[in-house]
């Protein structure tokens, strides 16, 4: 049983690595390499390699890559090590081996930087929800995550991929290509959240009632989830009261509003955007890393 499970894990991991990488590639490959900007991170580096050079994107970045690991490799776990090897593998055939058998954008510059976000972002997001990255910036990008987990994916990486996007005006010449990198980066990272937050995210009902007992006892029966009951006071009326408090999914909202009004129609519903869940019936909780091996290998 455990080698079959380890077997789909690692199949899923492989198809995610392939979605994600054949996104990646389109948005690096096929929109910024013709844009004359840098989208940041390693590939924005890569390309700007690319524009004097001519030597293969895939390939730069992996060299580009290797002294970033060596830098950061000690905070790293090995699991999480071992998966951004293989997605570095799968991506670089994707930018060297495979994309260069299609067309390249060459069209509207703003175009290309909107849908060069889009597609990194939506394909660096598939690989962050296997626990994977694509190396480089995504190595320190979970080093300063571990130390400041109140910052989101997104936040990290707008703030290294600026000095990358600044690069891109001395190599192209032009204060578009600054612009143009902005953009990129700025649908990169709405695309990056809603994607990693919101497939973990759901809704809070915070439900104001005289009954709140009743009203938990429906919101169970109407969609099986669980509540919390928190003693509350009317500040005018001076009546005691009960805030319930229930998480669920974006499909069972109307139902828990519906639920509630039918115990207690005076009830005040208040309904709240969670961009993650952790805990039964949701996300597994997140468990800290363990300490590097120190074994070696």
């Amino acid at each position: 049983m455990k080698n079959k499970s380890a077997l789909r894990e690692f199949a899923l991991d492989t198809l995610y690595d392939i979605g994600g990488s054949i996104l990646y590639a389109l948005g690096v490959y096929t929109f910024a390499l013709k844009g004359a900007f840098a989208p940041g991170g390693v590939s924005g580096l890569a390309l700007i390699c690319n524009h004097f050079t001519g030597w293969p994107v895939g390939i730069v970045s992996v060299v580009l890559n290797l002294p970033i690991l060596l830098v950061s490799r000690k905070v790293l776990n090995r699991t999480f090590l071992f998966k951004s090897l293989r997605t570095i593998l799968i991506s670089t055939i994707m930018l060297d081996l495979v994309f260069p058998h299609f067309a390249v954008y060459e069209g509207n510059r703003l175009l290309a930087a909107v849908f060069t976000g889009v597609c990194l972002g939506a394909g660096l997001a598939i690989i962050y929800l296997r626990g994977s990255s694509t190396g480089g910036v995504d190595f320190l990008l979970y080093a300063i995550r571990r130390r400041a987990p109140h910052m989101s994916f997104g936040q990290i990486t707008l703030f290294l991929d600026g000095a990358v996007i600044l690069t891109g005006y001395f190599a192209f010449g032009d204060i578009d290509s600054v612009l143009y990198g902005m953009v990129a980066v700025f649908a990169s990272t709405i695309v990056m959240d809603r994607i990693v937050y919101g497939a973990g995210g759901g809704k809070l009902a915070l439900i104001v009632t005289s009954d709140g007992s009743a009203v938990a006892r429906a919101i169970s029966d109407a969609v099986n989830r669980g509540a919390t009951l928190i003693p509350a006071v009317g500040s005018y009326s001076g009546r005691a009261l009960e805030t319930v408090l229930c998480a669920c999914g974006k499909a069972e909202v109307a139902r828990v509003r519906t639920a509630a009004h039918a115990v207690d129609p005076r009830a005040m519903v208040m309904i709240c955007e969670a961009s993650e869940l952790f805990g039964e019936g949701f996300q597994p909780p997140e468990l800290p890393d363990k300490k590097p091996d120190q074994r070696g290998g």
